[in-house]
Formats: C-alpha cells, sequence, structure tokens
C-alpha cells in the first residue's frame, strides 16, 4: 500500500481537522518543498472545511514520536545562489503560513518533542500552542547559527507575542526554549502531561469556545484571529522596555551592542534581524514580512550561511559516522594500496559502552567521569593514591554542581548521575568495563607500564585508549599483548567544555577498535575526528607553526596586544599569545619541543618562547604569563613583560628588539602581515598534514580546526577559507614569506602540486577521496 503524501488532513467526528505531519522516508519531518506543497493543499482543504462548516478547529501535529518539525531543508538553503530566487522562495513559505493565520477558525499547534525553526514559525501562525511537559519537548530558531534569520514569519510574530526581551534571546542565539519557559514567557498557550497532548489540545479548544482562552493568540498587529496577546507575567520594567517605542529603542542598542562585543561584527544574521525590529516592530505585520524575505534573502546567499551550513554538514556527517568512513585499504592492513574506500564489516560496527574506567583521577579523568556519567554510563576511576581518587570525585562533584547551576541539569538529575561514579586504588573495578581510557601522566613510561597493567585485569573484549596529546600512540601499543584493542582517544580541556575527541589510530588499530571509540564520543555528546598517528596529531600539529610564529612576531614587533587584537579580528577566540597563557606555557614548551624533535628545523621553537619558559611563568594557571591574571581571570598584558624579554616599547607599530626589523611584518599593512603570517603557517602545516595521510579529507582539518580550536565558524574552516585565496597565491606568499623568514614558511609540496595543477585542497582532498 502506498503510504499518504504527508501531511494528510481529517476530519474527527467532534468536527476538529487534523493536519498530520509524518514523512514515511524520514525519522523527522522536515520542510522540503515538496512538504510545503502538500501543506499549502492541506491548508486549501481546511479552509474549504471551515466555510462549508464542517470543522470548528484546525489542529497541527507530528506523527512522529520523537519530534515535532526538524525545520526547513537546508540542502536547498545551501544550493540558493540568486537572491532574486531567494527571496521567492522565501515568500512562498510566507504565504502558506499567512494561509493558516488566516483561517476562519481557530488553529493550534500541538508540539510534542523537539520543534525547530520553520517548524516554531508554523506554531506561532496558529493561533495556540499546546505543548507537552516532555523533557524533549523544546522550541528553537537556530537560523542565526546557519547565517540567515527566521524569515517565514519568525522575526516578525515573536516579539509580538513574547514581547522583545524574550523573543531577541531565542532569536539572536538560537537558544532552545522548554515547555515551562515557553509557558513562561507566552510562548505556549498550554503545557500538558507526557502522553495527554489530544486531550489538552481539546481543552484549549473549548476553552476557547467558551471565551476563556481566546485572548491568548499570535500577538498584537492582527497577527492572531483570537484578537490579543496575553503574554506571560512581566514586570512593569520589562513592559515599559517591551511595548513602548523608547524602551524598544534601549533594548535594541543594548542588544546591538552585545552582538558587536560577542562576535566582532563577523556574523551579519543577528545585526540584520536588529535592524529589522528596529525598522518594523511597531508597524504593521505586512511591511515585517516583506522585510523578512528582503533580508533573509540577502542572507542565504552570502559567504557567512554557505560557510556556516557547510560546519552543519561537517558536524552531522561526524555525528552519523562509524570512524571508518574513507580510510584507506593502506591505513587499515598497514601496507600500500589503491586507496579504495572501506566498507565498514559487521564486526567494525563497535560495540555501545555502559561501563567506562578511567586511569588516573586528576582533573582530565574527573572530567572524563563527570561527562560519561552524565550520558548514563557507569565510571569506575582508579588511581594509586586514596587522596587522588577523592580529588578526581570533588572535581566530578564540583562540575555537577555548575551544571544545576546554570540550569542543565536539574538535582535530581546531577544526584542520580553522581550515583554512577565510583574509584578506588584496586583493579577489580575494571573488571566490567567495556573501554578504558588512560589519563596519567604525560610520561611513555608510566603510560606503558600503566597499560600493560590493565589489560591484565580487563575483559578480552574490553577495548584500551589513552588520553594523551602528543605521545606516540603505536609505539605505547607496543607494551600491550594485543595491540590492535589501542588507541587514541584525545579530550580536549576542559572535557565539558571542549566539543572535540580526536580519534587516533595507531598502525595495529583494528576496525573494531576505533568504532567502539566513534560510538562512544558520539554518545557522550562530542565530535570525534579519526586521524593517524604522528607528532601532535591534527590539532596541535597545526596550532604548533601558528603559536611558534606569534613568537617570532613579538620578538619583531613587542606588541603582545597587536598580535592578539589582529587574530580576534580574524575571528580567533583569543590571540595565539594569550592562548598560550591558557594552555600553559610550560605545556605549550613542551608541546613545542615534541614537534620540533618530531618535524624537524621549520619548527625550531621561537627564541622568545623558550626564553620565556626559562623565567618560570606558567600563563593563567600561575597568574602571570604573557598577561596578569587575578582569580584566573585576565586583566591586562603584563607590563614587566618587556623588560623581562628585553623587548622595545612599541611605537607607531614598530618595536620589538633592538635591531630587528621584522621583515614581513612591517608597514601600512602591518596587520594584514600579522594575519597573513599566523594564518600560512596553519595552512602550510594542514597541507603537510593531508599529505602524510594523517587525515584523508580537507574535511577533517576543518572540523577539528573549528571544534578543537574555536578557529572562525563564518570563515568555514581552515582550509575552506584557504580555498579562497586559491593554491597559486597561497603559493606565491608561502614564497615570499619564505625567501624573507627561512625554512618555517618553506612551502608545502601538496600546495606546490595544487598550484601547478590549479586545483583546490577541497577538490583534491574531498570527503570521498579519489587517489590516483
Amino acid at each position: 500500500m502506498t503510504p499518504r503524501p504527508s501531511p494528510t488532513f481529517e476530519i474527527d467526528a467532534e468536527d476538529v481537522g487534523w493536519i498530520t505531519f509524518d514523512d514515511p522516508d524520514r525519522s523527522v519531518n522536515v520542510l522540503t518543498e515538496a512538504v510545503m506543497l502538500r501543506f499549502g493543499e492541506t491548508l486549501d482543504e481546511a479552509r474549504a472545511a471551515a466555510r462549508e462548516g464542517r470543522v470548528r478547529a484546525i489542529v497541527v501535529r507530528s506523527g512522529k514520536p520523537e519530534s515535532f518539525i526538524a525545520g526547513a531543508d537546508i540542502d536547498v538553503i545551501a544550493s540558493i545562489e540568486d537572491p532574486d530566487v531567494a527571496e521567492e522562495t522565501i515568500r512562498v513559505g510566507q504565504s502558506i503560513y499567512n494561509d493558516i493565520a488566516s483561517l476562519p477558525v481557530p488553529t493550534v499547534a500541538a508540539v510534542h518533542g523537539v520543534c525547530v525553526g520553520g517548524g516554531v514559525e508554523m506554531a506561532l501562525a496558529c493561533d495556540h500552542r499546546v505543548l507537552t511537559d516532555a523533557r524533549k519537548t523544546t522550541m528553537s530558531l537556530p537560523e542565526v547559527q546557519l547565517g540567515i534569520l527566521p524569515a517565514w514569519g519568525g522575526t516578525t510574530r515573536l516579539p509580538r507575542l513574547v514581547g522583545l526581551q524574550a523573543a531577541l534571546d531565542m532569536l539572536l542565539t538560537g537558544r532552545r526554549v522548554d515547555a515551562r519557559k515557553a509557558k513562561r514567557i507566552g510562548l505556549a498557550t498550554e503545557v500538558v502531561a507526557t502522553g495527554a497532548l489530544e486531550e489538552g489540545v481539546r481543552a484549549v479548544l473549548r476553552a476557547v469556545a467558551a471565551g476563556g482562552a481566546a485572548t491568548v493568540g499570535a500577538g498584537e498587529g492582527g497577527a492572531s484571529k483570537a484578537g490579543g496577546s496575553k503574554r506571560g507575567r512581566r514586570s512593569l520594567l520589562t513592559r515599559a522596555m517591551d511595548d513602548t517605542p523608547p524602551g524598544r529603542r534601549i533594548v535594541l542598542a543594548m542588544a546591538r551592542r552585545k552582538v558587536i562585543q560577542t562576535t566582532g561584527g563577523n556574523y551579519p544574521a543577528p545585526l540584520r534581524i536588529l535592524d529589522l525590529l528596529r525598522a518594523h516592530l511597531g508597524g504593521s505585520i505586512e511591511e515585517s514580512l516583506a522585510a523578512e524575505a528582503r533580508e533573509g534573502a540577502r542572507l542565504v546567499v552570502s559567504p557567512v550561511c554557505k560557510n556556516l551550513v557547510h560546519v552543519f554538514h561537517m558536524r552531522e556527517a561526524a555525528r552519523k559516522g562509524t570512524g571508518l568512513e574513507g580510510a584507506k585499504r593502506a591505513e587499515r592492513d598497514g601496507h600500500g594500496g589503491d586507496g579504495d574506500e572501506v566498507a565498514p564489516t559487521r564486526e567494525a560496527k563497535g560495540r555501545p559502552v555502559g561501563v567506562l574506567g578511567v586511569l588516573g583521577a586528576g582533573v582530565m579523568g574527573g572530567g572524563i567521569a563527570q561527562l560519561a556519567a552524565t550520558r548514563g554510563v557507569r565510571v569506575y576511576m582508579k588511581d594509586i593514591r586514596h587522596e587522588a581518587v577523592t580529588g578526581g570525585l570533588q572535581h566530578a562533584e564540583s562540575l555537577f554542581d555548575k551544571a544545576v547551576q546554570r540550569r542543565r541539569m536539574t538535582r535530581r538529575e546531577a544526584t542520580q548521575a553522581r550515583e554512577r561514579i565510583a574509584g578506588g586504588l584496586e583493579y577489580h573495578g575494571l573488571s566490567a568495563a567495556d573501554l578504558v581510557v588512560e589519563a596519567v601522566v604525560e610520561r611513555m613510561d608510566v603510560k606503558k607500564a600503566v597499560l600493560k597493567e590493565t589489560e591484565a585485569h580487563v575483559s578480552d573484549d574490553c577495548v584500551l585508549a589513552t588520553n594523551t596529546s602528543s605521545l606516540s600512540v603505536t609505539e605505547m601499543a607496543g607494551a600491550l599483548a594485543r595491540p590492535e584493542r589501542f588507541c587514541g582517544m584525545h579530550f580536549f580541556n576542559p572535557v565539558h567544555r571542549m566539543p572535540l575527541i580526536e580519534v587516533i589510530r595507531g598502525a595495529q588499530t583494528s576496525d573494531r577498535t576505533v568504532t567502539t571509540v566513534y560510538r562512544l564520543c558520539v554518545a557522550l555528546g562530542k565530535v570525534p575526528v579519526v586521524v593517524g598517528d604522528g607528532p601532535g596529531f591534527l590539532v596541535n600539529r597545526i596550532l604548533g607553526p601558528y603559536l611558534n610564529e606569534a613568537g617570532f612576531l613579538l620578538e619583531e614587533l613587542g606588541s603582545v596586544e597587536r598580535i592578539d587584537r589582529v587574530a580576534k579580528r580574524f575571528g580567533m577566540p583569543m590571540g595565539p599569545l594569550r592562548l598560550i597563557d591558557e594552555v600553559g606555557i610550560d605545556v605549550s614548551g613542551h608541546a613545542g619541543a615534541s614537534l620540533h624533535e618530531g618535524l624537524g628545523e621549520r619548527l625550531a621553537p621561537a627564541p622568545l618562547l623558550v626564553e620565556l619558559g626559562e623565567t618560570g611563568r606558567l600563563g593563567r594557571k600561575g597568574g602571570l604569563g604573557f598577561y596578569r591574571y587575578e582569580k584566573g581571570k585576565e586583566k591586562s598584558v603584563d607590563p614587566e613583560l618587556s623588560s623581562v624579554l628585553g623587548l622595545a616599547a612599541p611605537k607607531d607599530g614598530e618595536g620589538g628588539r633592538s635591531g630587528n626589523g621584522g621583515p614581513g611584518a612591517a608597514g601600512n599593512n602591518e596587520d594584514e602581515a600579522i594575519r597573513r603570517r599566523l594564518v600560512l603557517a596553519m595552512v602550510n602545516e594542514a597541507a603537510r598534514i593531508l599529505d602524510d595521510g594523517i587525515v584523508h579529507a580537507a574535511r577533517d582539518v576543518d572540523l577539528a580546526m573549528i571544534m578543537g580550536t574555536g578557529f572562525p565558524p563564518f570563515r568555514g574552516g581552515l582550509l575552506r577559507f584557504a580555498d579562497t585565496l586559491h593554491a597559486r597565491g597561497i603559493l606565491d606568499r608561502l614564497r615570499a614569506l619564505h625567501e624573507a623568514l627561512g625554512p618555517r614558511f618553506e612551502p608545502a609540496p601538496l600546495i606546490v602540486r595544487l598550484a601547478e595543477e590549479d586545483r583546490s585542497l577541497y577538490d583534491a582532498f574531498p570527503e570521498t577521496r579519489r587517489d590516483g
């Protein structure tokens, strides 16, 4: 039997019309072009039924058990290049939603589960929104995270319904709102118990018929047939700021300042939302919707939108992957091959991890334990000292407390998660572990000894992993009787905040081991990237030249502020010198020395960084580095730094050590020269990484750099940005820097080849590698 097209329209015995979205080909409802056209047809049917007196109300619902509507089709957004086409597409969606708003009978959106983007805008076009109290029931407008704005009426209708300040919290951040908050701010008409959604909808319709709920609708300005908006309880000040022109001007000005401070102005969508609200919030719905379409169209075709959609697709591919995508037979079998793709076997699909062992109960071990327990995994932390185990448990406890304070967990959930963590000195606690991750001191001899001893106390099916950030996984595996069940699982610090995990494949690591660890990473809510074994792996190897170049620049220019400012204006979350402080001057120095040893003289540490390390300064954790810190918070650049390192005071963009003119960074375009050196140092090393087979696709580099370092998502990733410079342009710049500054800028062979072939990095290393 052929399934009926989604959505469907049916009228029940109580004369209620039900429009049901249930796409038979997808696990969630997506508003594709075909679905939207079919929705328009069902609305025509509903309007005819209302005019004929066959229905007294219309309800929009989902047939999916976990979600309402997951939003618009992102592939369509990615494909549109013409602003006129974009505007016409937006206007079609607006027209369909206007048809909901103009139906001659009451309309209700019955929401259970995730309601996103266009789904929220659909609900806003209805008179009422009834939500279940399920934890998974949330509403969000994440368009701004894709570089666009809610253009099917969301930017227009939401502030008219809930007030300007509550609306901005959703529009400018994409933040999810649960059912309880939705009711509090006036977004939800009613919240009902899970399992009682239909009954709750009928109760609201009875109240509407009796006149009791008719004042709760889609807002002012004719947005609601119900005749007005009954927002959540608001203070006198909130009402004054939301409902008066002077108050709105103040709110919008404050929001603009915050957006600029947070984004540096690099993301146009939130600024366009503010512009639109400033111009049209007090005006007509029609004019506001027209402005939505115009501004939305401009954003859809912008480079920032295309880059953010690219980042979204990278994240989704990682979330749905196995860790074996694109793996070559040479990587799997340890011998040369033709580069064909490897399909995961049944044995290679990996096993779920219900019990996790953690070796080492320090800050990293405690963070890993807390994360896993939060996700429902039982954890046993082992250390050699009772004090260490106690410290690890206390660190996990502090993270639970912070999660409760920030309302990311309830107290009950935190208590339940705490009970999943145990600790001790004995190995017997690891006997049931599905996976054990080692997080002890960063010394090869210690790690080998700990892993060898652990292997004797775990089951044959248990996977072993190391959290090393710099040591060879292949060498470490030499201590094990079964090296095939061992790999790297490099968490970034702090564990609870950093989304990236590098899954490091050693020479003998099996597919099953990779997929088991990869599967756990996804279950923990992290973004895994599988990388090969080599000095610095992926992220730290690229960061090494970047941080090192900052040291050379400081020696030449003498200005910490200027170097860090240029990097931040490019979009980095913090400058390279501030990052060295954050990582730890000692840790950064050790990593730099390891890269120098493993990769040769082109990564010889900048003398100034070596000299700084010898001063005993530790960075933020010690209160003093390039910057001064109080209680862990940055205060200012240390005024004594120049005298400590023998730097001349910066003057008119110059400075540095006496007699060092700083070739490559002087002149009127000095900021551009600084940026060029910092970014090209990373691009050049990333090209070498691809050539070395550490990762198989340019996408892997970009995803790892965004998730592991905060490389600006609006640029699409390091190598996507590099492709905008073109290989010939990169080669010319590198050759000039090589001539001026020496071997650290010697062009990578891959850059030379791509320039000769006139190819891009993404073309040469696509998602599916085409070797030969």
